[in-house]
């Protein structure tokens, strides 16, 4: 195979570089050639792929390959994925990559190819998303490398919510910091316009109306949606704002920052470290940041933990419903959002007053309706997509003219 399929389809390949992970998909056209992704950077890499359609999988353990060092480094990681896919597809030429980057700042509003100035403007951006665009841009630096003749293409978890009301994009600070692009950005939104345009196709009664979607996993964030606009987010300025997520901490007030410095005598990188690291369910739990261990733990820390996190997403609920003037449809989404059957109970719990009434059965058979015949509300848990988000994107800035 060279340059694209028997076709003539494009050959793209998708990168979602995380914090802890790195996701690949490779697309000929619209059809897959082989998906994975590489878990567990920073502890114990592992790698596992597959070829849709084929009962094959490649799995590995790559700290038996890897030194300490190259164990929680991205750019290693990424050497090893960039030759499984060489190795299995040989003679492939890649014509595009495409990049989930988490921050676009003020200015993208919309995927962008990446040269050397766009690089060292999203490298500018580092300060704010320090958990995710450091390694998003090592993604892109090694495909750089990896495929110097390919495009690169760089997609924006921010661009979906640009076109945010004023009042749900500003702080109340001077207006001279929001000019400056102190503002509330949101982010998951290459997950949330996935979802928006699949109930555009599949449910569009749904996607016209009063949405509220929750990205539920290892990031946590809600997002209110009327008519496929983005007009709220729980994040903010950064990734660390609204839910508890896994090591972050969510919503705080500021003044727990001054504290922390005044009284602890913490410098800042002591507190990012504390509040992208070591808080959220790990932090409140003393024991993980994985759902699944917390809810088979059993011990009171991990069930408080789960509370909390299931308190913060009822109380963003509401405010949610409240920017949207009522709610139609919510969507359940992320890690936590499609396999957790009890938190999703647990969270839509005693909404009949908000309309939303669960039906246990369906719920626990995680079926994608999961509302009762006489909820106002629609529930539904659904399956994000965000790779195939930004090979749609590139796909679009790869097609000619």
């Amino acid at each position: 195979m060279s340059g694209a399929d028997a076709t003539g389809a494009a050959v793209i390949l998708v990168l979602n570089a995380g914090s802890s992970s790195i996701k690949f998909d490779l697309y000929a056209g619209t059809r897959e050639l082989i998906r994975g992704q590489i878990e567990g950077l920073g502890a114990h890499p592992r790698l596992r792929a597959e070829r849709p359609g084929d009962a094959t999988v490649t799995a590995a353990d790559l700290s038996r390959d890897l030194s300490p060092a190259e164990a929680g480094d991205h750019a290693g990681a990424l050497g090893v994925l960039l030759e499984l896919i060489r190795g299995t597809l040989p003679g492939l030429e890649v014509q595009a990559v495409g990049h989930r980057v988490v921050h676009g700042g003020i200015r993208h509003e919309a995927p962008v190819r990446v040269d050397g100035a766009v690089m060292a403007e999203l490298e500018r951006l580092v300060p704010l998303a320090p958990l995710h665009q450091p390694h998003n841009l090592a993604g892109i630096a090694a495909a750089r490398q990896a495929f110097p003749e390919a495009m690169q293409v760089a997609c924006f978890d921010t661009a979906f919510h640009r076109a945010h009301p004023w009042v749900n994009d500003t702080f109340a600070l001077p207006l001279a910091l929001y000019d400056e692009g102190v503002r509330r950005y949101g982010f998951h939104g290459l997950s949330y316009e996935y979802i928006t345009e699949h109930l555009r196709q599949t449910m569009p009664e749904a996607a016209a109306g009063r949405l509220v979607v929750a990205h539920l996993g290892n990031g946590a964030s809600m997002c209110a949606i009327n008519g496929g606009r983005s007009i709220g987010s729980t994040m903010g300025f950064t990734a660390l704002d609204g839910l508890p997520m896994g090591t972050r901490c969510g919503q705080l007030d500021p003044g727990v920052v001054l504290y922390l410095m005044q009284e602890k005598g913490m410098d800042a990188a002591a507190i990012s470290d504390l509040l992208y690291k070591q808080s959220g369910l790990k932090g409140l739990s003393g024991l993980s940041q994985d759902m699944r261990e917390l809810e088979a733990a059993g011990t009171p820390e991990a069930q408080r933990a789960i509370d909390y996190f299931v308190f913060r997403v009822r109380r963003e609920l509401g405010a949610m419903a409240a920017i949207l003037s009522g709610l139609d449809t919510l969507v359940f989404t992320g890690g936590i959002g499609e396999n957790a059957a009890t938190v999703r109970a647990a969270v839509c719990r005693d909404l009949g007053w908000l309309g939303v009434e669960l039906d246990e059965a369906r719920n626990a058979a995680r079926e994608t309706v999961i509302s009762g015949a006489g909820s106002r509300v629609q529930v539904l848990a659904l399956r994000t997509n965000e790779e195939e988000m930004i090979r749609r994107h590139t796909a679009a800035l790869l097609a000619p003219g």
